[in-house]
């Protein structure tokens, strides 16, 4: 029952290993299309999500503060998608976005660029030099949003528990390794592992609900749950947002105490 996510290059062929692997274990595939879906319910238009999500970070775009609005909403949507387990989430960044969570097995598949070229032109009809162009600036796309955000490599294979090279492995021995390894004990899904995923549900909703309201959508926070304490970190910007922040983070459904220990009030100069 645990939640599987696969990291990858354009037209590498998640959505088929995914796929594969739904019908192997009776788990759901989730895309980013379904994520986007549920965080324009916040009130985010999902071209803006997905503009959001594809465009890669201009320098002027560190002082920008919508990237942390949609991040909070995405990551809000997922956690609640997967929060039960028996899913696979194939988008960009699950691994990230989902951390803190247990049991998530952390994949990523590696294809060889002849093949993603010939999948590409399969699908969309590009030309040779044009399906190499398109790919190429995918994956730098992709590795700029993620070092943006997460400062960190999307390649990196540390960031991962499994790691697949599609040159000599096919997608069905693939999919047959992956099922494996999270039908081990160590991806159970226990009760324990039931408390960490609605944890990290509950504290993504809360700095959603923190990043869409009114007055505290100026802040950047982290919110950590357990079992309905919240804490929250960050600064505020004027002192009557503390009252605000409280009252907001209380509001959310689970929430039992709200926790602003490590909440700064604004420096006075």
């Amino acid at each position: 029952m645990s939640v599987i996510t696969i990291s990858r290059g354009s037209f590498s062929g998640g959505k088929i290993l995914a796929e594969c692997l739904a019908r192997r274990l009776g788990y759901r595939c989730v895309d980013r299309d379904v994520i986007v879906e549920r965080a324009a319910a916040y009130g985010v238009s999902q071209e803006v999500l997905r503009e959001a999500l594809e465009k890669p970070p201009r320098f002027l775009d560190r002082f920008q503060h919508k990237r942390y609005l949609y991040l909070a909403l995405m990551q809000a949507s997922l956690a609640e998608e997967v929060r039960t387990g028996k899913a696979i989430y194939h988008g960009l960044a699950g691994h990230l976005l989902l951390k803190g969570g247990q049991p998530i097995l952390r994949t990523r598949i590696v294809a060889p660029i002849e093949r993603r070229i010939q999948m590409l032109q399969e699908r969309l009809n590009y030309s040779r030099r044009d399906a190499i162009a398109y790919i190429l600036k995918v994956d730098e796309d992709r590795r700029k949003w993620t070092r943006f955000l997460y400062g960190v490599d999307w390649e990196d294979p540390s960031l991962y528990d499994l790691v697949l090279n599609l040159e000599y492995v096919d997608m069905e021995e693939a999919c047959r390794v992956i099922a494996a390894v999270v039908l081990g004990p160590r991806f159970e899904f226990t009760a324990e592992s039931q408390r960490r995923m609605d944890d990290l549900a509950l504290g993504s909703r809360v700095r959603a609900d923190l990043a869409i309201n009114q007055s505290t959508s100026d802040l950047e926070l982290e919110v950590v749950a357990h079992d309905g304490v919240v804490a929250i970190k960050g600064k505020v910007a004027i002192l009557a947002q503390v009252d605000e922040v409280k009252r907001v983070a209380s509001a959310a459904a689970g929430v039992s105490s709200v926790n602003l220990e490590q909440l700064s009030p604004p420096i006075r100069v």
